[in-house]
């Protein structure tokens, strides 16, 4: 039976223009990226059509709420030659069908395992899908001090430290590859707007500046020296 998840609100969706944020996260992955890939919470599909670029053999996305829809209309503007399938599920209700039918070797979570309750078990549901080496990417909002209300209503259980992710990501059967905190620009930003002045929304507008003005330069920057902080975490682990 197919579990519908009822989407937050608009909030989310303002993210989608955040281009080359996102093309900083696929810069980072991309050298640990195989050819059939798993997208899980892929939302309108902002990201996912930067996974095609990479000319993937295949793409499985799985989106249990309602911008499914909208997701399915993005995904059929494209002319690609990758295979490509689109679930209206939780991932834990068709990893079995995806395992069987495509045997990925990279599943990706853009800000999704936090929305997850148990995020143990899910990291072990991964590890079974995954063909032998494959591998798990992980982005998630980091730092406990900075959730907020808008964090809750969003619908997120948490903000990850680095040593707590990690551990969960042994304890699930997989080996690090890359750890790293990401954004470390965004943090007093975050700070301010949402834990001190309490703010409930994400503006497009806000993003977009964010993105065209701030990231280009905090890119190099951190590309060049790592951070000991970050608004967010992102992590690669193999299967072992």
């Amino acid at each position: 039976m197919k579990k519908k998840v009822e989407y937050v609100g608009k909030d989310l969706e303002a993210m989608d223009f955040a281009v080359n944020y996102h093309r900083w996260i696929l810069t980072l992955m991309k050298p640990f990226l195989g050819k059939h890939l798993v997208e899980v919470g892929a939302g309108t599909g902002a990201f996912s059509e930067l996974l095609l670029e990479t000319a993937p053999e295949t793409l499985s996305l799985v989106e249990p709420s309602a911008m499914f829809e909208t997701l399915q209309t993005n995904l059929a503007k494209h002319d690609s030659a990758t295979k490509i399938r689109a679930f209206p599920n939780i991932f834990a209700e068709v990893a079995a069908q995806i395992e069987t039918e495509q045997s990925p070797d990279s599943v990706i979570y853009i800000n999704v395992l936090e929305h997850i309750e148990d995020d143990r078990l899910e990291l072990e549901i991964i590890h079974r899908t995954l063909r032998e080496k494959g591998r798990v990417f992980v982005f998630v909002p980091a730092l406990p001090v900075l959730f907020s209300e808008f964090d809750k209503q969003i619908g997120h259980f948490r903000r990850y430290r680095k040593t707590e992710l990690a551990e969960k990501f042994r304890a699930a059967g997989f080996r690090i590859l890359l750890s790293r905190y990401f954004d470390a620009a965004g943090i007093f930003p975050w700070l301010v707007k949402y834990r001190l002045l309490k703010s409930l929304t994400m503006e497009s507008g806000a993003v977009h500046l964010y993105d065209k003005f701030i990231v280009p330069v905090a890119k190099p920057v951190e590309s060049f020296l790592p951070l000991p902080l970050g608004k967010n975490l992102l992590f690669v682990a193999e299967k072992i």
